[in-house]
């Protein structure tokens, strides 16, 4: 699965800078040996500062998420930048924008770092604590208890501020200190004569308990575990010894309080209790570590390694209890797929994993510039596309490939009868138009040709990984046909379209599906004519003469747009525009395109005929020509495609997608297909924007329509 490990460290990344600034991080080497166990372990894992843009690099890393796969996890080590309850910042993001992470809630985190409320709520459930008071330099009032003190900040962690004070001007002095320099009140604690053990917790409705870890003092000064201690930078001989050298009695009782004293609190998945004990042998709670350091050396890390734990299995171990918490005790079945699972689940599976991969070839596609006219950039790609079709075991279909325009590929059942895959190769975009640099965003992928080819492209790729990783790509009937001319309407791989097509049991076109996840059964053809007007050009023909052809082709167009008719569905339009004209003379040449839109033949050709009959109506010394530059036909709804639409609506629904069919005004290549063959368009991902600089593709729907595709074709 995808984990983001989440850590504070050296950004400063906020809007304000004010209030109490965090002091506690984690050490490059720690953070880097818990990245590295995650990724041995399989992960896909990626490291995050956090700051206020963490929203926005989380939504990056982890899109959405279809049915079937776990959402993405936050391996939390952040302790917060500045203000008050850091520990409860990042948890609480997370809550909000529903990403699961692992430890204790905004809530636990928030009450074991305010130490009052901790031992409050420990005396309320009648587990022992030292007696206590709250003092700060306005009220200073020395509170009714024996020295000596523990004296330490009201809301801080790993031992900030902690000394130990013996009488009352000690004592006024730590109070002022603390008070200056952390903002807030002091902890004033009966000081615990005694040793120091603390109890590490791994887990939730079970969780394991570790063996009682103690500090050892080997030095002269006060038995407390301050943060120079911590840091080494006291010099004095301290280390941990686990087990600790106590009765199994003892040992059993600070485990059994360790475990209320975490449950009291609601803690969740991981985290350190401190206890002192004194000459008597009687156990105190000091405080709850609720986000215990995982630090190599650490006193929790050295627990684990006495339950059995390499540093590696107790990093995976938290990231496995934290999921059993948000998804069941099933997760991991969901994750590695056992020889019981189906070839569904497993291509489901393999898909999941290949997430980040398939995004990263969408990335290398978009970064090959192959628009219509680049004869160049369409090398490089057949190239690449012929490479990644000789690696899934694809034999060349020479009879439908021509080495020029279209190029074809089939399993080893071949295709005949089977299934016939069709995509363009070429990005149909002028080359004027700007390219687009690949991008990610949370939602949605940008990139040159992402909805016109690449994305398409993909989608068939790791379609066909998927099902050759079940090993049973040479069992199932598949026809691969390319062609490089789209920008062109079909003109050269019409022919071999139609013709293969005829062989195959069913056709699918890999065009960009319609947004709202709707799929297309039915498509408009397109008509291209171009329109020459020549003048005879006197030579005395001057700019002042209004009299020229562009006056009565404006009155001609207005005469060819009225032959847009809603009842026939044609609709006309001019493209192309362009004037010829010689200096201080009046335009000579006009050359445009005339566009029909139409879903009937027949009103075609009487649209044709009016046009002609329109132009015959010329001025004087005009010489005008209308031919067809190219013709793409319709794709008409047909009965035989219903049963198509519906498997793949039904396949879509196992995943929670609700596909609608629906009809486009744009052609495709699925009106080369002979009427009696099942053909279905638009199953590739949901495009917008397109033949446009903005153009995208969901990102989501990159993953969702490769895996309707692999489960359509392992069912075939």
């Amino acid at each position: 699965m995808k984990i983001a490990v989440v850590f504070n460290r050296k950004s400063k990344n906020v809007i304000n800078v004010f209030g109490s600034q965090n002091r506690e991080k984690y050490s490059i080497i720690t953070i880097k040996k818990i990245v590295e166990s995650l990724k041995k372990a399989g992960h896909q894992v990626k490291e995050f500062e956090a700051d206020k843009e963490l929203i926005k690099k989380l939504e990056g890393f982890m899109p959405g998420v279809i049915k079937g796969e776990l959402p993405g996890l936050v391996f939390n080590l952040a302790y917060g930048i500045q203000g008050q309850d850091r520990y409860t910042h990042v948890p609480g993001i997370l809550e909000m924008i529903g990403f699961p992470y692992t430890g204790s809630s905004p809530l636990a985190h928030s009450l074991a770092l305010d130490k009052v409320v901790t031992k409050m709520i420990f005396k309320q459930n009648n587990l022992p604590t030292p007696d206590f008071a709250i003092i700060d330099t306005k009220t200073f009032e020395p509170p009714g208890i024996e020295f000596p003190f523990i004296v330490k900040p009201k809301n801080e962690a790993v031992s900030f501020g902690l000394t130990v004070v013996n009488n009352e001007e000690e004592l006024k002095s730590a109070v002022d200190i603390i008070c200056q320099e952390y903002k807030q009140p002091a902890l004033v604690e009966k000081y615990i004569e005694g040793r120091e053990i603390n109890v590490g917790i791994l887990g939730n409705e079970k969780p394991e308990i570790f063996p009682p870890n103690e500090i050892v003092f080997d030095c002269e000064g006060d038995h407390i575990y301050t943060y120079e201690d911590k840091r080494n930078a006291s010099g004095r001989n301290i280390y941990n010894k686990c087990p600790a050298d106590l009765p199994e009695e003892k040992i059993n009782e600070a485990k059994q309080l360790a475990l209320k004293a975490f449950n009291a609190l609601g803690c969740k998945d991981f985290a350190r209790i401190d206890m002192r004990i004194d000459k008597e042998g009687n156990l105190y709670l000091l405080e709850i570590n609720s986000l215990a350091s995982l630090g190599l050396k650490g006193s929790y890390v050295n627990a684990a390694k006495q339950r059995g734990y390499t540093y590696e299995s107790l990093i995976n171990k938290i990231v496995e209890v934290a999921n059993i918490r948000y998804f069941g005790s099933l997760y991991i079945d969901n994750i590695i797929p056992d020889k019981s699972s189906s070839k569904e689940e497993k291509a489901l599976t393999y898909l999941l994993q290949k997430r980040d991969g398939i995004e990263k070839t969408l990335q290398s596609w978009c970064n090959i510039n192959s628009r219509t006219n680049d004869s160049f950039g369409i090398k490089t790609a057949i190239e690449k596309f012929t490479h990644d079709m000789k690696e899934l075991g694809l034999k060349t279909e020479n009879c439908y490939t021509d080495e020029n325009r279209t190029w074809m590929w089939e399993t080893k059942k071949g295709f005949k009868d089977g299934a016939l895959i069709i995509c363009n190769i070429d990005v149909p975009i002028f080359q004027y138009t700007p390219t687009i640099n690949f991008k990610k965003e949370s939602e949605y992928l940008y990139g040159e040709g992402i909805g016109l080819s690449r994305a398409n492209i993909v989608t068939l790729q790791y379609a066909l990984r998927a099902i050759k990783s079940l090993k049973l790509l040479k069992e199932i009937p598949i026809g691969i046909l390319i062609y490089t001319d789209e920008g062109l309407d079909n003109l050269y791989s019409r022919k071999i379209i139609k013709k293969a097509s005829q062989e195959a049991a069913q056709v699918l076109i890999l065009k960009a599906g319609s947004s709202e996840n709707k799929i297309v059964t039915g498509r408009r053809g397109q008509a291209r004519f171009r329109l020459i007007i020549e003048d005879n050009l006197p030579e005395n023909n001057r700019l002042k003469n209004n009299s020229n052809i562009i006056f009565w082709f404006a009155d001609v167009s207005k005469e060819i747009f009225q032959l847009d008719s809603k009842e026939k569905k044609l609709s006309i339009s001019l493209i192309d525009f362009n004037i010829d004209s010689y200096f201080t003379l009046q335009p000579h040449r006009i050359k445009a395109d005339i566009l029909v839109s139409f879903y009937e033949e027949k009103y075609l050709d009487e649209a044709v005929k009016k046009l002609h009959k329109l132009l015959k109506n010329k001025k004087n010394n005009t010489k005008v020509t209308l031919s067809e530059v190219s013709n793409r036909p319709p794709f008409i709804e047909r009965t035989k495609s219903k049963k198509l639409s519906m498997k793949f609506k039904k396949i879509a629904k196992e995943i929670d997608i609700e596909l609608e069919n629906t009809v486009s005004l744009w052609p495709s290549a699925a009106g080369l297909v002979a009427a009696d063959i099942p053909v279905i368009c638009g199953i590739g991902p949901v495009a917008e924007n397109i033949h446009t600089p903005k153009e995208r593709i969901k990102r989501i729907s990159l993953l969702q329509r490769t895996l309707i595709l692999t489960k359509y074709l392992l069912e075939f």
